[in-house]
């Protein structure tokens, strides 16, 4: 359960925490522009004393988050929009085991990958097999929102409305696994660092209410002995942090190529 306070705002609402944008019809354009990629930060902690962490292999806990994302970033400097819902779904399955922050977050961004994926296996699928032929296509088709207009729901919305929340998502999953694993002894927790990354991705895109929402699930997010146990069973915290940095890398540079492909075509405001 969430912590007293934080169910009065709804579900719809607490969703925001990873899906991008709160629910309903009004629109959630932050004040100012969004930077087009954000500077690189997750390489700096490696272990090169092992091999590779079996976590991070295809078959792995992280790896299986890892691998499709990477996979996701076509040599043509393009995002390959199966890849990276699978990605998505993998992202998912990780989070879910972390509380009822996450449990009510990760079933709207499902929601919204499950809508994405109709898309991409639908009937049109031509246009939907990247993000550059989807907004393409829904540019040419006149489907594309226009910003402050927000549809009634997710059915409804264009998929490049849909990718842009899952991006910001995205990048707020970055920042916490990268500052879970980077933490030092003594420092803030890990809850402290992600409702930080949450403010920084996340929180100027929702109404103060969300915001206060937020800020109380937070208090009882999983500590870092939880995010390491689940991204690494068996590993050593060392290695297990090593293995959180690789995957954060990863999806920073999903997350840099999609602002990138995002801001050159004006889409960063649709949402």
């Amino acid at each position: 359960m969430l912590p007293s306070g934080a169910k009065s705002t709804g579900e719809g609402d607490l969703v925001g925490a990873l899906s991008g944008c709160r629910s309903g019809t009004q629109s959630c354009i932050p004040e100012g522009t969004s930077p087009v990629q954000v500077p690189r930060q997750s390489g700096p902690l490696e272990a090169p004393e092992w091999e590779e962490p079996q976590c991070v292999g295809p078959q792995g806990v992280v790896g299986r988050v890892m691998w499709p994302f990477r996979a996701s970033l076509n040599p043509e400097g393009d995002v390959a929009l199966s890849q990276y819902l699978a990605g998505w779904r993998a992202l998912v399955r990780f989070l879910t085991p972390l509380g009822s922050i996450f449990a009510f977050a990760t079933s709207e961004a499902f929601a919204k990958v499950t809508t994405l994926e109709a898309r991409v296996h639908g009937p049109e699928a031509a246009h939907y097999s990247s993000l550059v032929a989807m907004v393409a296509w829904e540019r040419r088709e006149g489907l594309l929102e226009r910003p402050g207009i927000a549809p009634r729901d997710t059915t409804s919305s264009s998929g490049s409305r849909i990718l842009l929340l899952l991006h910001r998502a995205l990048r707020w999953s970055q920042l916490c696994l990268h500052r879970v694993a980077t933490g030092t002894l003594g420092g803030p927790d890990a809850g402290a660092q992600c409702s930080d990354a949450y403010r920084t991705a996340l929180g100027p895109h929702h109404p103060w209410l969300v915001r206060q929402a937020a800020r109380l699930a937070f208090l009882a997010f999983p500590g870092r002995d939880r995010w390491l146990e689940l991204a690494c069973p068996g590993a050593g915290e060392a290695e297990a942090r090593a293995a959180l940095v690789r995957v954060a890398g990863t999806l920073e540079d999903v997350y840099n190529r999609t602002q990138g492909l995002l801001a050159e075509r004006s889409l960063l405001q649709l949402a």
